[in-house]
């Protein structure tokens, strides 16, 4: 693994994905580009209204241009950790494999099932054994999990806390098989970028969670067709949420983390 050089200090960002393209939540914004070893990305910065200064990256690109199986993974990782990233609150568009959580809920998950297929899944690409083999018992850094929670509480806004993200390969959607098959496994939601997002995060030492945003229910729950017009609709619906409860968050967050995630 490559080292990184010197960069203009950022320590929190946000990753957006379906249908949240923007950081309303941030002033002044402005672009930057940075150059990783897998590519240019381009984040945007500005600043919450504690004075910290955030990245936001839309995962998709802004005008929703990329496919979940195009998407450049390691760049984006490697480009907001370069920039002193160590925090991420990312944003996932899913599908509901229960009952329990209806198009319109809001989950912060801490498991979840690898089922892509072709992704490139890690930064590793020499056998240096004592580094590539992390541990990912907690995919999703417990310590940003319970801020969310309290972020929520204080919000009054409701969030489901825990469940299992099933990540596919895409960008078809799954079928009604597979759905039952995730469901004996114990997944809750569905979708197409959770993996290698949260791995790669984890492989750098940066705090990762994420807002599992319920747009559907996943296929042969309901015995209606699914359309990507009704995860941007039920997205839009939801924005003023997860801005608020992201934004909460990141205030009360900090730059500094406790956990074991960055070790």
């Amino acid at each position: 693994m490559e080292q990184f050089g010197p960069q203009e200090t950022i320590k929190l960002a946000i990753i957006g994905g379906s249908g949240f393209y923007e950081p309303g939540m941030l002033a002044g914004v402005s672009e930057i580009n940075v150059e990783t070893p897998y590519g240019p990305v381009k984040p945007l910065m500005g600043k919450l209204q504690n004075g910290m200064t955030v990245a936001f990256l839309a995962r998709h690109g802004r005008d929703h241009s990329v496919l979940p199986h195009q998407i450049n993974y390691r760049a984006n990782l490697w480009g907001l950790k370069s920039l002193g990233v160590k925090r991420i609150i990312a944003t996932t568009a899913v599908g509901s494999l229960g009952k329990s959580l209806g198009p319109g809920s809001l989950a912060i998950i801490d498991q979840l099932l690898d089922f892509t297929k072709q992704r490139v899944l890690t930064f590793f690409e020499q056998g240096d054994v004592h580094q590539a083999h992390i541990d990912v018992s907690e995919p999703y850094c417990p310590e940003l999990r319970e801020m969310l929670r309290k972020a929520a509480a204080l919000c009054k806004i409701k969030v489901r806390m825990g469940g299992c993200y099933v990540c596919t390969e895409g960008p078809r959607y799954e079928t009604a098989a597979e759905v039952r098959m995730f469901q004996m496994l114990g997944g809750s939601v569905v979708g197409m970028t959770g993996v290698p997002e949260a791995v790669l995060a984890r492989e750098l030492g940066i705090c990762y969670a994420n807002i599992s945003a319920v747009t559907n229910w996943a296929a042969g729950i309901t015995q209606t067709p699914l359309k990507h017009s009704e995860v941007v609709h039920i997205m839009a619906e939801n924005q003023a949420k997860i801005r608020k409860l992201i934004t909460e968050c990141l205030v009360a967050a900090g730059e500094e983390a406790q956990c074991r995630c960055q070790k």
